[in-house]
């Protein structure tokens, strides 16, 4: 499994999708919510492109599970090239199953790095994605792929309370979105907490 990194909402850069934010080149992007989106709409930001990998490319790592929820957390974007935008972050991305009113998590894990992202006439696709590697490269590769934003990545991956509270407000947004009955979620080995309603 990947290694587990954690994200601080005040030096990582959220946007909302369908709310796309003007930006310069590698400039953090404005602090909101950002969900998961399937259903075929115009895409006017990347992060349903983003969202699609996580759950097609990414989920399908782990144990199988009837819900697939991806967690992107953006650190900066440099949307210079339309051909080639570039989103550092942590993407997270958590199966579960609904159990009652309880979504309990099967499996998943964070992947953090660099995606690139192109934009098309219908939308957005990820074309490549460089990652962290695990283990003793860990370092050596986060700061290759991060560069002068390492620092930044850096303090999100130790913060584990705002990651958590991230993941919640995440989760509680993809529940509304989908019309999903659940109440609670619960990790592995951790009591339901409650999503926010």
């Amino acid at each position: 499994m990947k290694k587990i990194l954690f994200a601080v909402a005040g030096l990582l850069a959220l946007t909302a999708c369908g709310n796309k934010q003007a930006q310069s080149a590698e400039t953090p992007a404005a602090d909101s919510i950002q969900v998961d989106s399937t259903a075929q709409e115009e895409e006017t930001t990347y992060f349903p492109a983003i969202h699609r990998y996580l759950v097609d490319s990414i989920s399908s790592q782990y144990a199988e599970a009837d819900i697939r929820v991806p967690l992107p957390t953006v650190v900066a974007v440099d949307e210079s090239n339309g051909e080639d935008i570039k989103v550092w972050g942590e993407f997270w991305v958590m199966n579960f199953n609904q159990v009652g009113d309880t979504l309990k998590m099967i499996s998943g894990g964070s992947h953090a790095g660099l995606m690139h992202i192109r934009q098309t006439e219908k939308g957005y696709t990820v074309t490549g994605f460089d990652q962290v590697a695990d283990g003793s490269l860990f370092a050596k590769t986060a700061k290759n792929i991060f560069g002068d934003k390492y620092d930044a990545f850096m303090a999100a991956y130790s913060d584990h309370e705002k990651r958590n509270r991230h993941h919640e407000d995440l989760l509680s947004e993809y529940v509304k979105k989908h019309h999903l009955t659940a109440t609670m979620y619960q990790d592995n080995g951790q009591d339901a907490k409650p999503l926010n309603r």
